[in-house]
């Protein structure tokens, strides 16, 4: 399988498979194929894993795309403006993404929604109390908002993040809520009551865009009819 991420800041990615080798993203992802690329819909690993993909923000349903001719393309756009990442999954190398944040993969990776450490992270923290956890083994692409910035997290170095701007993390990272402190800084600071907090060690991605911000910014601008 070979792949080409392309569009700056409207991304999508290319994906030239041979036969037999196929890709698997949510029902409606794909932008355009060739002809030689077999689609079958279903739950993928049962209805149990669909629903709990439903509530990490995918669909109950997954699309397989199959090759049954050597050389053939598939491209997968991202629904917002920001940056395609392709990670590697394997023994020791999982990862933990925002909500919506998965885009595609090939079969051996394992995408499952799973709950925050602590219930107060899910109930406060930016990403909602669940995620998406990518495992097994393989290439998976995830599709981010805005830019995107690198850290990597020493053993006990803490990382404070405005709600919704963490993109994804290695697993062996920390994760939970803190209060703001300050009556003033609650309510005047414009960040909330919580920030989430990110330990290490390990590797996380923040975003600097999220599609709730981005939602909010449009509404104003939408024509409302006096009817």
């Amino acid at each position: 399988m070979k792949y080409k991420i392309f569009g700056n800041s409207f991304p999508a990615v290319s994906i030239k498979m041979d036969r037999g080798e196929s890709i698997y993203t949510q029902s409606g992802g794909m932008s355009w194929m060739t002809d030689g690329i077999r689609m079958d819909t279903n739950t993928h690993g049962g209805f149990m894993r669909g629903l709990g993909r439903m509530f990490s923000g995918d669909s109950l349903f997954m699309a397989t795309y199959t090759a049954e001719r050597d050389n053939q393309e598939i491209s997968i756009s991202a629904a917002l403006p920001g940056e395609v990442h392709v990670i590697e999954v394997g023994p020791g190398k999982s990862y933990i993404a925002q909500k919506g944040a998965f885009l595609c993969a090939q079969q051996s990776v394992q995408l499952d929604a799973v709950l925050t450490k602590k219930f107060s992270s899910g109930m406060f923290g930016g990403e909602g109390f669940v995620l998406q956890r990518l495992s097994g083994r393989g290439v998976a692409f995830l599709e981010l908002d805005g830019a995107v910035c690198e850290y990597t997290l020493a053993p006990g170095e803490r990382l404070k993040v405005d709600s919704g701007n963490i993109a994804y993390f290695e697993e062996q990272v920390g994760y939970s809520v803190e209060t703001i402190k300050g009556f003033k800084n609650v309510l005047f600071g414009g960040e909330g009551l919580f920030l989430t907090v990110l330990e290490g060690p390990g590797k996380v991605w923040l975003q600097t865009m999220t599609a709730a911000d981005l939602a909010t910014k449009i509404v104003p601008y939408i024509p409302v009819s006096n009817n």
